[in-house]
């Protein structure tokens, strides 16, 4: 039987290994760890930072800053229409992804049961979200022409009138861009709402139909209770998605004839008109915006958990 001071002797030594073991783990993550941190701070936060503090001067871009202005970006921004007044233009892209999110929960639906050729119409559905924004810009550009691909397809249903320039109307431009985000975007939320729709358990469909459940009675009762999470995220992304559009209308109208959005404004007031402090304070806006719509986001969710636990 070994002596106390032996077991004494043991243990400390494996304390002192664990803790060595410990120190060399905190220190191997830290070293692990130190590269990207490293990397975010120097091409995120400082940017960030660096952003806030043009947002008070009248920088132009070029050469030193030696004018503070304080708050007068923020106030031209809310006060000049030309600047604020392109948040309209997100509401046709926030009821473009009601629509968007809609068509993808119709289709996510009726592709979760047996249907033929499903797995050919789930790639369908979810190829435009793989092809390149430019790309597809370019695509809708010249389907929008005067003579173009949709107006040759109206015209194969028999009309004959005159058309209207999709993309030189003031009433339909914005409109038509909003029509080219819904065929982008729509896969996205589709492969969302058909991974949950599909963990909802087999047993639960197959009961419901012994009671008589149509497929309505079923969305209804099972699928949207069981998906609500999931229908909440796309709606809020939504809303962030609208208030940071801007790839689609930027190549293809630059933001002309009323399409301009937030983020092309912004672009233009630093790189065009050369008021890069100006545009730091709509960044800075948008940025906020953006901030309180992920809080709203994670609020909302928590709620949501919080229930169902209930």
């Amino acid at each position: 039987m070994a002596s106390p001071s032996v077991v004494n002797v043991a243990s400390r030594s494996f304390a002192a290994s664990s803790s060595t073991y410990k120190r060399q783990k905190i220190i191997v993550s830290i070293l692990f760890l130190a590269v990207p941190l490293a990397l975010l701070l120097v091409f995120t936060y400082l940017p960030a930072i660096n952003m806030v503090w043009y947002s008070f001067t009248k920088w132009d871009g070029f050469g030193p800053i030696d004018k503070y202005v304080g708050l007068q970006n923020y106030i031209d921004i809310f006060t000049k229409p030309e600047y604020f007044s392109v948040f309209s233009v997100s509401l046709y892209y926030f009821t473009g992804s009601l629509v968007q999110i809609a068509l993808a929960l119709y289709f996510a639906t009726i592709l979760s049961f047996n249907v033929r050729f499903k797995n050919l119409f789930k790639g369908i559905l979810f190829f435009p979200n793989l092809i390149n924004g430019v790309a597809i810009a370019f695509t809708f550009l010249y389907f929008f022409q005067p003579d173009g691909g949709l107006d040759m397809t109206v015209r194969a249903f028999g009309f004959a009138g005159e058309l209207p320039l999709w993309l030189g109307d003031r009433r339909l431009i914005n409109i038509s861009l909003t029509a080219v985000s819904v065929w982008r975007y729509m896969g996205f939320n589709f492969v969302m709402f058909v991974g949950a729709i599909q963990s909802i358990p087999a047993e639960i469909y197959e009961a419901s139909a012994l009671d008589g459940a149509n497929r309505w009675a079923q969305f209804r009762y099972i699928i949207l209770p069981g998906i609500r999470m999931i229908v909440t995220l796309n709606l809020i992304l939504a809303v962030r998605g609208a208030l940071s559009v801007f790839e689609i209308p930027y190549v293809m109208t630059s933001g002309m004839n009323g399409s301009s959005t937030f983020v092309i404004q912004t672009v233009n007031t630093a790189f065009k008109n050369n008021k890069v402090g100006l545009a730091s304070a709509m960044a800075v806006v948008l940025l906020v915006l953006i901030v309180i719509v992920t809080i709203v986001q994670n609020v909302a969710l928590n709620d949501k958990e919080e229930s169902q636990k209930l």
